[in-house]
């Protein structure tokens, strides 16, 4: 059965962004770039959250942007082709071969858990995430800790979330100190 995972970077006090809605403490450090090249690989569908969607949407693009270098044209080849489903309602059309879910949260995870394909079933965006949180859905939490305090915004975990055990299953620690943590939910 696909794995639903939650990826994303976070500050070290849990957040994805700060309390201005800035995550430009993200900055692309090239090794953690490379990383995420290497992660969107096992990835067979993409679930995002509207704003999230709305960010991403700059990769649809850049690849017009004589600028990138080698490995953002190749986080485009990998990205670009992901399929995806947008969780929004506001949002009435999506680009491309993108889709705007046509059912729960649940629904949708049951429905390509059932799919036959390969892949990572990856959640983006806190909010979504935080709804898989609750519906027990997430089977691991990877979080790409960044070396930095912001002191409020959008936490990475769901607020008054029920208990959850985790067992770690990988940890890495970049040269510019950005440290990954793999943790599988024991069940």
């Amino acid at each position: 059965m696909r794995s639903v995972t939650y990826s994303m970077n976070t500050s070290l006090d849990g957040y994805i962004v700060g309390p201005d809605g800035s995550f430009d403490w993200t900055a692309p450090v090239e090794e953690v770039f490379r990383f995420w090249i290497d992660e969107i690989r096992d990835v067979g569908v993409h679930l995002l959250g509207r704003r999230l969607y709305e960010t991403m949407l700059y990769w649809e693009t850049a690849d017009q942007d004589p600028s990138l270098d080698d490995s953002q044209r190749e986080w485009i080849g990998l990205w670009n082709p992901l399929p995806k489903v947008v969780f929004s309602k506001t949002l009435s059309a999506v680009q491309g071969s993108d889709r705007l879910a046509s059912g729960s949260l649940a629904e949708e995870i049951e429905r390509l858990r059932a799919e036959p394909g390969e892949g990572d079933i990856a959640i983006g965006g806190a909010t979504l995430a935080a709804e898989a949180a609750a519906l027990d859905l997430i089977d691991e939490y990877r979080t790409v800790v960044y070396p930095v305090l912001v002191g409020g915004g959008t936490p990475y975990f769901p607020r008054h979330e029920r208990r959850v055990d985790l067992e770690l299953v990988e940890t890495r620690t970049f040269s510019s100190k950005v440290v990954y943590l793999r943790h599988r939910v024991v069940r």
